[in-house]
């Protein structure tokens, strides 16, 4: 493994706040069209999400398992962002408990209709954890 796919502890750092990442998916349509995801930046280095077994993502990345990841600093903070591709492996375990991590880090679970929100996640009980494995990870800082 060379630097260029390793996630710096910088990376994680930033990786830690709560922004959403754009996700991009190979076989997808020709422009590709990156959706926005929550997801975890994980201390041995992957990146995960959650998703339902019917999304198209699973679909694609079950033909082809590449995928990228992008994430950005918000408007009025100075220019950042770290882009994370490789392949994906699709996890039928640990879905539940990411998605419960990522729901604390996004919302506020003390209002009552985001913690139903949270509660009809968690009752699918198909949830699956999509893991990238970085080969690449660029980044940029102005």
């Amino acid at each position: 493994m060379t630097d260029l796919a390793v996630l710096t502890e910088q990376d994680r750092e930033f990786l830690r706040r709560p922004l959403h990442g754009f996700l991009s998916v190979a076989a997808g349509p020709v422009p590709a069209q990156p959706r926005p995801v929550w997801f975890e930046a994980t201390d041995s280095g992957t990146v995960e999400l959650f998703t339902t077994p019917d999304a198209a993502k699973v679909e694609r990345l079950r033909r082809d398992p590449r995928a990228s990841i992008v994430v950005a600093a918000p408007v009025g903070e100075r220019e950042r962002w770290v882009a994370v591709s490789g392949r994906t492996t699709i996890e039928p375990d640990g879905a539940h408990a990411l998605a419960q991590r990522l729901a604390a880090r996004y919302w506020d679970l003390d209002d009552p209709g985001r913690a139903g929100q949270l509660a009809e996640i968690l009752a699918d009980d198909g949830l699956l954890r999509v893991v990238i494995h970085p080969e690449q990870v660029r980044r940029y800082t102005f």
